[in-house]
């Protein structure tokens, strides 16, 4: 996942709403979002490393997951990002546990944020600064740099997730209407590069550095694969999904159950 927001609402009918991208290699294979058969998971899965980049349990957790961007610190003999998402997804620690326990061995992984829900406590991790972070209510963004960097892409997907979020009621007893959902999934696919003075530096090429300045990225080997919307009311749950391979859209799968949500 590369790129997220969300809006947290602790105290309404719907805490928590979130829209995200996953980027990765067409190559890489790849499972669409389905209710895992070996674990009570609803997600997406890296079929290369066995985890997932977003997802929820059926117990009432979501993870998600976004990489760091910083050339200099990948190595490409180290685990798998996506096994730090499941295994909060399959676990029973509190998002507070679980993130101070991560601490010990985030440095093993290369740079990467965590969301969690834990269904009641909100929390971001940058293992970058190996530091956990209480969201506190309100909108939030990350993509490949810490928490609320104001790269322009996550600028314009924050403009107008809080404009689609006033314009669609996403409140009140909310239940994934169709054209709320279909406003959170036009801004995911926004191909708008950033002008070059804009562009973020992150030690690739500045060619490259504008392709992945858009919300939905397409190059000829690497895109954007996944885009998702989850909306958590305190009664059930909804996940939709769109993918997308090198030929562009290949199929959306949405689904919902019970969840229940404490106060």
């Amino acid at each position: 996942m590369c790129l997220i927001a969300l809006n947290w609402q602790p105290q309404s009918s719907v805490p928590l709403v979130i829209a995200a991208n996953r980027d990765e290699f067409y190559a890489r294979p790849t499972l669409p979002l389905h209710l895992w058969a070996d674990q009570a998971i609803l997600a997406g899965k890296d079929l290369q490393a066995g985890g997932t980049w977003l997802g929820v349990s059926t117990s009432g957790r979501l993870a998600a997951l976004t990489n760091y961007r910083d050339v200099s610190q990948n190595r490409p003999t180290a685990p798998s990002r996506g096994d730090i998402a499941t295994a909060f997804l399959t676990g029973s620690a509190t998002a507070g546990q679980y993130l101070g326990e991560l601490a010990s061995r985030a440095h093993a992984y290369n740079p990467f944020n965590l969301l969690v829900f834990d269904g009641t406590s909100l929390m971001g991790f940058e293992s970058r600064h190996c530091r956990a972070i209480k969201l506190p209510e309100g909108i939030h963004a990350v993509s490949n740099a810490d928490f609320n960097t104001p790269w322009p892409k996550l600028k314009r997907l924050r403009n107008g997730f809080v404009q689609a979020l006033a314009q669609h009621d996403f409140g009140a007893g909310y239940t994934a209407k169709p054209s709320g959902v279909n406003a959170l999934f036009a801004l995911l696919s926004d191909r708008r590069t950033a002008a070059d003075p804009d562009l973020p530096q992150t030690g690739i090429p500045l060619d490259r550095e504008k392709a992945l300045s858009a919300e939905f990225i397409h190059t000829p080997h690497y895109g954007t694969r996944a885009s998702a919307v989850v909306i958590l009311n305190r009664g059930h749950a909804d996940f939709v999904e769109r993918s997308f391979d090198v030929n562009g859209f290949a199929g959306e799968a949405h689904q919902r159950f019970d969840w229940e949500i404490q106060k």
